[in-house]
């Protein structure tokens, strides 16, 4: 017997979708595409175990057991990371907060799924390319090719803005600002606007690509071949093919998986060892917190060795502060 047409997962999903996550929570379409992605995942998880088609699937199928074998096997089947899962998690978490407001008959069932606990994960290091690492990767470049110039003022502007992937991809030459101070404009995630200033090298190349390129309303900063806008997958492409490039020139490139997210970090590591305030570094890189920008004192091993430094070692005696004014000795004195 077929459920009734409310306990079924498919109009509550095209609900969550286009009403909910779109109109009442206003969400960007990266979020969208991402959890749009999660219920793909969950839907055909669900099939494989039950043999219920998703146009079918009663919502008291997709209980909290059901949510907790689908995680697991995120880790086992698909080898996706504790991050992975919790940001599955999170989709999921999402609908089911939805589901108890729009269909209390089934709060029960949403209750549980609320309360799966997200997994504790490993906090590691963070990795990142230094500098000098990103100027060899630059000088790799065939900048006599369109495509070289082109990834040349990518990267470039990557490095230099520290911006998401997904950022650049969609960069629009308007968002540019050339002049005596440049800048771009950038719109990240939870729809927050920054401004991050750009070096003058990094405005010269650009002003010189946009010129080659061809300007216009809503113009492309970055297109593909064919005028289209760079997937994430073709900009970590084009940087791999790059460190290849460099890898006999830099040893150090080859112990590292360099994708966009790790230019990123680059950029917040230069920041943070050239003496800029935690605060400016999270307005720049558009974090919504500043203890998402502490992990970067984590991971800058050359700040630890500097305040090691003012460390007596063990074995010294301990040096007792001394004047050498003379006023401050005489007062020392009475």
């Amino acid at each position: 017997m077929t459920p009734p047409t409310s306990t079924l997962v498919g109009p509550l999903l095209q609900l969550f979708f286009t009403d909910h996550l779109t109109g009442q929570r206003r969400l960007s379409p990266q979020t969208i595409a991402s959890y749009r992605d999660t219920f793909r995942l969950v839907l055909q998880f669900v099939h494989r175990a039950t043999g219920i088609e998703p146009a079918s699937l009663p919502l008291s199928a997709l209980d909290a057991d059901r949510v907790l074998g689908f995680l697991d096997g995120l880790e086992k089947d698909r080898r996706n990371t504790i991050a992975s899962r919790n940001l599955r998690l999170t989709a999921i978490r999402s609908f089911y907060r939805m589901v108890a407001l729009r269909h209390p008959a089934s709060v029960g069932i949403a209750t549980r799924v609320l309360a799966i606990p997200m997994k504790r994960a490993n906090i590691k290091v963070r990795s990142y390319v230094t500098r000098e690492e990103m100027d060899i990767i630059l000088t790799a470049l065939d900048r006599k090719k369109w495509c070289g110039r082109r990834d040349y003022a990518l990267l470039l502007t990557l490095y230099n803005s520290g911006a998401r992937v997904s950022e650049i991809c969609g960069l629009r030459q308007d968002q540019v600002t050339l002049a005596t101070k440049s800048y771009l404009h950038l719109q990240g995630k939870g729809r927050k606007e920054r401004s991050v200033p750009l070096w003058p090298i990094t405005a010269k190349v650009l002003k010189e690509w946009f010129r080659e390129v061809g300007a216009g309303d809503g113009a492309l900063a970055f297109p593909s071949i064919r005028g289209e806008p760079l997937s994430r997958f073709a900009v970590y492409l084009l940087l791999r093919k790059a460190v290849r490039a460099t890898v006999p020139r830099c040893p150090s490139l080859k112990r590292k998986r360099v994708s966009p997210h790790v230019v990123r970090h680059g950029t917040a590591m230069e920041l943070l060892q050239s003496g800029v305030d935690i605060a400016v570094i999270a307005l720049w890189l558009g974090h919504e917190h500043t203890e998402t920008t502490d992990v970067y004192l984590q991971t800058s091993l050359a700040m630890k060795e500097k305040a090691l430094a003012k460390v007596s070692p063990m074995g010294k005696p301990f040096r007792r502060f001394r004047t050498s004014d003379k006023l401050l000795a005489f007062l020392d004195s009475l």
